[in-house]
């Protein structure tokens, strides 16, 4: 069986989620660098593969995807391993649930908001925006109390096994953490805090850190 083929770059959330259900998986795969900030713009070829030109995009054996929920339910489906997808209707629609929270009103909040405008941004020498920091954080604290209220008693965020929403909300975490403000979130939540601990220390989440 061929190599599964993931375009993008390392420091992309939606980049690491793929990459992190693939290292859950088992399976053995290439990330084939596509930089969508690069000065000199995307490949000329890629936007064949995505036509919005976002990352990630990805390929198996002649078969085309794009868009993050797609890419990860495929591989969670189309390869052995343990299964990242509870079997239960209900269930799976709580991790379905989980994801949606994160695409809408989390990802923009936790990593824009707070880890670019505290971190990334003044480590490249732009001002962090207070303003839009002090905007995102009850927003922010919005939806990690979701995820707690969520949480139920199982020790991830779907249950009792880690699925496809735990991997889905570690690479947001993983930056929002980095800024004071976003470790002070996670601090206020024990049960989210203990969580991030667990996820934090698996090995796809070790080889597929992103140091700038």
């Amino acid at each position: 069986m061929a190599r599964p083929l993931l375009f993008g770059a390392a420091y992309s959330v939606y980049v690491r989620i793929a990459r992190l259900t693939l290292e859950e998986k088992g399976v053995a795969h290439d990330l084939v660098p596509v930089d969508v900030f690069a000065a000199d713009g995307l490949p000329a070829d890629y936007l064949q593969r995505q036509p919005f030109g976002r990352i990630p995009a990805f390929e198996h054996e002649g078969f085309r995807l794009f868009e993050t929920g797609a890419i990860t339910r495929y591989v969670d489906e189309a390869f052995p391993g343990p299964r990242l997808q509870p079997e239960g209707a209900r269930d799976r629609a709580r991790v379905n649930q989980i994801i949606s929270i994160l695409d809408n009103y989390a990802y923009r909040t936790l990593v824009w908001d707070i880890y670019v405008e505290r971190v990334s941004g003044p480590a490249k020498g732009r001002p962090a925006d207070e303003a839009r920091i002090a905007a995102a954080l009850p927003q922010a604290r919005r939806c990690l109390d979701a995820l707690v209220d969520l949480m139920g008693d199982g020790p991830w965020l779907a249950g009792s096994d880690l699925s496809l929403a735990d991997l889905h909300a570690a690479p947001m975490i993983a930056y929002c953490v980095r800024a004071p403000e976003g470790r002070a979130l996670i601090e206020r939540a024990p049960r989210l805090q203990v969580w991030w601990g667990r996820m934090a220390a698996r090995p796809g989440m070790l080889a597929t850190e992103f140091v700038p």
